[in-house]
């Protein structure tokens, strides 16, 4: 459909507006389905992953590969080129010739870092990128102000040029800001993924699943405009033990199965996790999940006078709870 430049000098900032092109991108499809990223590695790549012009061409490959097939169960496909500042000319040729002929079906993300863009890629797609710049010209952010603005903002990353811009006027260029510095400047907390909840809840962080609860049902999320209602919370908390009760089977021992048995619709890093976490919390650990999910969906339907915040609330930390006694997600995170 289009092609996107995602570019910025702080990559703190530059990697949350990332998220919330992504999310504006996906418009509701399954993100382990519909998105796929891929690294241009520089000369000396990490592991096993080749450098050099070879490495470079192997990137290069599999996303257009990816941004040449069709989608699979969603309306779209992304895919994400991260450090396409490492390209060089002759790497480039291949989506120069994609430019011409795109699939319009894919959205082509291309990621700042490593360096310039070179010409040939630039020249080629003047009139169908757009420019998705995250630049504070005149002023920069320590790492703790960065990482402010990021936590802060959450899913509205979409308000980070409107924030830089502010910036911008209100200091002197050359001021390196401070986390005080950008605090009054930050206004309402953004959204943030449901993935934090889950987090929250499988390390056993009781008070940091009720932060995080609460943060959902007050903050206006970037898609509907609004904070999610509670029913909507529970249901990404029944979505998540359902996947965990679907591995509780004796049978399923590696990561493979797991994707397996959860449809195929899920990367080898989550079903491996999942797996984990269905390990820890055992057949009576989920039984008990689901018999507090039925209460509080029973509660929420007005079985008892209990405000639903409160509802929610006595849910995750009950959720959370059970996972630390269990010892689940110890040493784990996102």
């Amino acid at each position: 459909m289009s092609v996107h430049y995602a570019r910025g000098d702080d990559p703190t900032l530059r990697e949350a507006a990332l998220r919330g092109l992504i999310d504006d991108l996906l418009a509701g499809d399954d993100r382990s389905l519909a998105l796929e990223e891929h690294l241009v590695p520089g000369r000396a790549a990490e592991g096993d992953v080749p450098g050099g012009a070879e490495g470079r061409a192997l990137a290069v490959a599999a996303a257009l590969n990816g941004a040449q097939s069709p989608p699979f169960m969603t309306g779209r496909r992304i895919v994400v080129v991260r450090d396409a500042g490492n390209l060089a000319a002759g790497d480039a040729e291949p989506i120069v010739d994609y430019l011409g002929e795109q699939l319009e079906t894919t959205e082509l993300v291309l990621v700042a870092g490593g360096g310039r863009l070179p010409a040939n890629l630039t020249k080629a797609w003047k009139g169908v990128v757009h420019d998705e710049s995250v630049s504070a010209a005149g002023v920069d952010l320590d790492r703790d102000a960065a990482k402010r603005v990021q936590t802060h903002l959450g899913e509205n990353a979409g308000r980070i040029p409107q924030l830089v811009a502010i910036l911008d006027a209100t200091f002197d260029a050359g001021t390196v800001l401070t986390a005080d510095d950008v605090e009054p400047y930050l206004g309402g907390v953004g959204a943030v993924p449901g993935y934090q909840l889950t987090n929250a809840i499988e390390q056993g962080d009781v008070p940091g699943a009720l932060a995080t609860l609460q943060r959902m049902l007050t903050a206006a999320g970037v898609r509907e405009g609004k904070p999610m209602h509670p029913l909507q919370v529970l249901g990404l908390l029944q979505s998540h033990f359902r996947r965990l009760l679907r591995l509780d089977d004796p049978d399923i021992g590696s990561p493979a199965q797991a994707v397996d048995a959860l449809g195929g619709r899920v990367k080898e890093y989550p079903a491996k996790k999942a797996l984990a976490q269905a390990r820890a919390l055992g057949t009576d650990g989920i039984r008990r999940a689901f018999d507090l999910l039925h209460q509080a969906d029973l509660d929420l339907k007005g079985a008892r006078a209990i405000p639903e915040d409160a509802v929610m609330e006595v849910l995750v930390a009950r959720l959370a709870q059970l996972s630390k006694r269990a010892g689940a997600g110890r040493g784990r995170g996102r």
